[in-house]
């Protein structure tokens, strides 16, 4: 079931019918809102939804990002893994230190989890339309736009994360784009 969107305030978007989920940013809770998906009461389903979340966090453990480690996992309809990303340089560009370590110099850079994915999978030609990202951490603005252009259909992500407050503005108008084109949501 989709909410709509009725309101949008800086730390947050509210979503009419939704669940929400209280995450931690210093010593005040924020909160993502994801509109609500009905209870799929498939067990199996659940085991998958988590194991996904747990192969990201480990393909998160590649990134060599000194602040924050992101992993995606993209998977077709049939569990079958389509493509997997993490937070990294592009292919050929030195990610030593010094460069990870300053902001300035890293965030020009730097692929998101999810534009590796995609990425990854145009290059070596896999479609990656209809199909599931299991992320770390919920998708940027920037990410978004990717996604929704790949056609993935949901995005899943844990439920409990500490999302630091510089995220907050962007975490919201990514989650608006996905409510707008349809993109499922859910938080495991």
């Amino acid at each position: 079931m989709e909410g709509k969107l009725i309101r949008m305030i800086p730390i947050a978007i509210i979503i009419q019918n939704s669940g929400k989920v209280t995450t931690r940013t210093g010593p005040r809770p924020t909160e993502i809102t994801t509109p609500q998906v009905e209870d799929r009461g498939d067990e199996m389903s659940d085991k998958w939804d988590k194991r996904f979340l747990e192969l990201a966090k480990h393909i998160s453990l590649w990134s060599k990002d000194p602040s924050t480690k992101v992993g995606c996992v993209v998977v077709g309809e049939d569990r079958e893994i389509r493509s997997t990303g993490f937070n990294g340089f592009p292919r050929g560009i030195e990610d030593d230190d010094g460069r990870l370590s300053d902001r300035a110099q890293k965030y020009p850079l730097i692929c998101h989890a999810e534009e590796n994915a995609i990425m990854h999978a145009a290059r070596v030609g896999v479609s990656l339309k209809g199909n599931t990202a299991y992320v770390t951490w919920p998708p940027c603005s920037r990410c978004t736009r990717s996604l929704i252009q790949a056609g993935i259909e949901e995005v899943v992500f844990p439920k409990e994360l500490d999302i630091p407050d510089r995220w907050q503005d962007d975490f919201a108008i990514a989650m608006s784009m996905m409510s707008e084109a349809k993109v499922s949501v859910r938080q495991v």
